[in-house]
């Protein structure tokens, strides 16, 4: 049994299982990592993540990167979801897992964990405000619509009017009616000129 691994003391709790770094017969190698537990498994496995900034060059600014890491979680450290956890690379312990917790951190993850919230709550008031501006967007095309609407109802009586004036000219019983009528304005004028 391990005392002490690169600083992290073993935990208190005895455990049996062989794959454990501090009771089992597991060697842990110098390659250290940080990460909050974001999810737990019956078979002492867990998944961690963490978060890190990649230079974007175009834009001469950084992106948030998120990184996953299956690991195994040994029964007598037994870490659970938002503990910020130390985790040691080791031989491949499973199809999946090259990782054991070593040590717990002193409080949560806080910085991940807010930072994740963060990151859902921008897309929860992106999502607003795309669904405000399409609301706007429907109310203005809905005006467009009924000023088109309008013209539309312009040009429908400019073009009435224009089939009463072609009918006047194809419909004989139309042209006679006016030229009856011009008849009649005929000999009204006459009339006012002999008086």
């Amino acid at each position: 049994m391990r005392t002490e691994i690169f600083g992290m003391k073993a935990p208190k709790e005895a455990c049996t299982d062989s794959k454990c770094p501090f009771h089992g017969d597991i060697n842990v190698k110098k390659e250290l990592l940080r990460g909050v537990v974001v999810r737990k498994d019956i078979n002492h496995t867990a998944t961690i993540t963490w978060f890190r900034q990649k230079s974007v060059p175009k834009y001469e600014r950084f992106e948030v990167r998120r990184s996953r890491l299956r690991v195994h979680n040994p029964a007598c450290i037994n870490a659970n979801i938002g503990d910020n956890v130390v985790v040691a690379r080791t031989r491949p312990l499973s199809k999946t897992k090259n990782h054991s917790i070593i040590g717990l951190l002193e409080g949560k993850g806080t910085k991940e964990l807010r930072a994740e919230a963060a990151a859902r709550e921008f897309g929860q008031k992106k999502k607003e405000r795309e669904q405000e501006e399409s609301g706007e967007e429907k109310s203005s095309k809905k005006s467009k619509g009924q000023q088109d609407h309008e013209s539309h109802d312009t040009k429908h009586d400019s073009h009435h009017e224009k089939n009463q004036h072609h009918d006047k000219k194809s419909n004989p019983t139309i042209k006679n009616k006016a030229s009856e009528e011009n008849k009649d304005n005929d000999e009204d004028t006459k009339n006012l000129q002999d008086e």
